[in-house]
């Protein structure tokens, strides 16, 4: 595998069902879970697609966005002090909504990890018993060499583009910097 995260790789709605088709046997091996929380945005239509493969209807949703620490605005997110941004949660479920629940934490890719492993860490400390799972998984950015998804349909060490970002043009796919995820 290439080890350059900017080569797109288009995903289609195909591969898209087939990712579904290989995580839910993987899921329902460790039993039922009480609800799913789904990381925004990305994780949106992969958790909505899950929770009905899944039959789960208790559906949560999460938001966090890394700040950087030194707080300058032009600073690209691949900038090297961007690994030390803090998460700073835009949306995230009172205690009681989580505690003592089993829930699949949804997103589509993990990429640095930092956006599961913080979100997991919350659930956690709120009494939440939490799996992760995502689309595609990228050894080659994680920033967590010890620790990777639950459950994942495919590895990969492209930027992925799925078919519902098609439509906001795939012209300039890998002209810019992607988002650190």
């Amino acid at each position: 595998m290439r080890k350059d995260p900017m080569h797109p790789k288009l995903i289609t709605w195909r591969e898209v069902d087939k990712i579904v088709d290989i995580l839910v046997p993987q899921i329902k091996t460790v039993g039922g879970y009480d609800g799913i929380m789904i990381i925004t945005r990305g994780g949106i239509i992969p958790g909505g697609l899950l929770a009905e493969a899944l039959d789960i209807t208790y559906v949560l949703t999460a938001a966090v966005r890394f700040t950087d620490p030194y707080d300058n605005e032009s600073r690209s997110p691949t900038h090297p002090s961007a690994k030390l941004a803090l998460p700073s949660f835009l949306q995230f479920p009172e205690t009681q909504l989580v505690a003592e629940r089993k829930l699949l934490l949804i997103d589509d890719v993990w990429g640095s990890g930092r956006t599961s492993v913080s979100i997991r860490g919350r659930l956690t400390s709120a009494g939440a018993e939490v799996s992760t799972c995502v689309f595609h998984y990228n050894p080659y950015r994680s920033l967590f060499q010890d620790t990777k998804p639950d459950f994942y349909g495919a590895v990969t060490d492209a930027y992925v583009v799925y078919p519902w970002e098609i439509d906001r043009g795939i012209d300039n796919i890998g002209q810019t910097e992607p988002e650190l995820i």
